[in-house]
């Protein structure tokens, strides 16, 4: 069965490889990220029935613009995964400036939010559909100069098991721990160890058959991807 799939951070890193592994096993899908650039070569590589937009999730206006052109044209997703997400740079946490704390919450959570409040509605009024919101190992595990994303993570686990007793029967939201994958961000974390952890081409080869598989059942579940 061809899936709707709706993902939000597509330009790079997990996102990027998640859309071109659903689209290469011929599902939908249908992504925004903020660089332009990136976004004006999904769609010149994908084409139809794909949609990328440059959209920033932290806006609430352009996410309701977005999801009114989206829902008119291809109705609500199946799968809505929002996976946009940034971390601080590394800082004890008084140190962190109010607006890099502030850049870190926006993308993190409220961006979360501005995506369920836009799309969420049209999957309830059709009572079918999962929302896998992106959580961390820092999500349900703390360490130093991480403060501000920890922050977040452990928001995004608490928003997903909240959101999960308000659907009606037949849908789902499920916040995902992926692991510890070699990105951009790791490379932030962890430097030239990043390159010792799992890779992304390793990575989405078992996360998105996993993703496919979630199901009404696993409703407000802690999941990892098993890698």
């Amino acid at each position: 069965m061809v899936k709707l799939i709706l993902i939000t951070g597509v330009s790079r890193g997990l996102g990027r490889a998640m859309t071109e592994e659903f689209i290469k096993r011929g599902h939908t899908v249908l992504g925004c990220a903020r660089n332009e650039d990136a976004i004006a070569k999904l769609q010149a590589k994908f084409g139809s029935p794909h949609d990328f937009a440059a959209i920033d999730v932290t806006d609430d206006r352009e996410v309701k613009a977005w999801s009114k052109i989206l829902l008119a044209e291809y109705g609500a997703p199946d799968l809505l995964i929002n996976n946009a997400a940034t971390i601080n740079n590394l800082e004890p946490l008084w140190q962190v400036s109010a607006t890099e704390f502030d850049r870190v919450i926006d993308v993190n959570i409220k961006g979360v939010a501005n995506v369920i409040r836009h799309f969420l509605p049209a999957m309830i009024e059709r009572q079918s559909g999962i929302v896998v919101n992106f959580s961390s190992g820092w999500g349900r595990s703390t360490s130093p100069e991480v403060a501000p994303y920890c922050t977040t993570k452990w928001a995004i686990e608490g928003l997903t098991r909240s959101l999960a007793q308000e659907l009606p029967v037949g849908m789902a939201a499920i916040s995902l721990n992926p692991g510890v994958i070699h990105t951009d961000m790791l490379e932030i974390c962890f430097g030239e160890e990043a390159a010792n952890y799992t890779s992304i081409a390793e990575w989405v080869s078992k996360s998105v058959p996993f993703l496919l598989e979630i199901s009404p059942q696993d409703n407000g579940m802690p999941l990892t991807v098993p890698v």
